[in-house]
């Protein structure tokens, strides 16, 4: 399994990822695409879930460029409307006292989490997988699925009207998405290592 890591100077810069998620999470609630063209940070999160559900799916090869300007291959999936239930997401830190683990936990209730064109830049992707109406082979530069979430013209890309994956499992550099909701929203520093998965 890939595992984050992040090396900082300074324990105290431990803090500064977890605030700036927590208000990414918490504010993406404006109505509208949400570019997906940014600079990614130094390394992959982990993010699980017991359920995702979808309407709108599309995936296709593209890559991500971090600071250094090193292009990164990913696979992009997009989702027109999302639910996830038992939602784990987390950032392992390395710092000069040792791991340390950023953890959020949402959609543990009756309430799932919810997202509405969302984009994500994976690595990996785990679990038991539904399809309804799959395409695939499809020119990445027609997919039609979700709004503004076309790839590259020659790209192979795939897409489904639906999309369910069970025992979800996630590596990823990046999510953006519309609308993102996370009702029961816990968010923990812990010492040590204590990933989603």
């Amino acid at each position: 399994m890939i595992q984050g890591r992040v090396r900082w100077k300074r324990f105290a810069l431990v803090f500064v990822p977890a605030l700036a998620v927590a208000s990414v999470l918490v504010g993406a609630t404006a109505e509208g695409a949400i570019g997906a063209s940014f600079v990614v940070s130094g390394d992959t999160f982990k993010v699980s879930a017991d359920t995702l559900q979808g309407q709108g799916f599309v995936q296709y090869g593209s890559t991500v460029e971090n600071k250094k300007g090193q292009k990164i291959p990913v696979a992009v999936s997009g989702i027109r409307k999302a639910t996830l239930t038992n939602m784990c997401q987390t950032v392992l830190v390395k710092s000069p006292v040792g791991a340390v683990t950023i953890r959020i936990t949402a959609g543990t209730g009756k309430d799932p989490v919810t997202a509405e064109n969302m984009i994500v830049d994976a690595t990996q992707i785990e679990g038991n997988a539904v399809f309804t109406k799959l395409e695939a082979g499809r020119d990445a530069s027609a997919l039609d699925q979700l709004p503004d979430g076309q790839g590259a013209a020659g790209m192979f890309g795939q897409q489904a009207s639906g999309i369910t994956i069970k025992d979800f499992r996630q590596v990823s550099w990046a999510v953006n998405a519309a609308t993102f909701k996370l009702p029961g929203l816990k968010l923990a520093v812990e010492p040590g290592e204590h990933e989603c998965f």
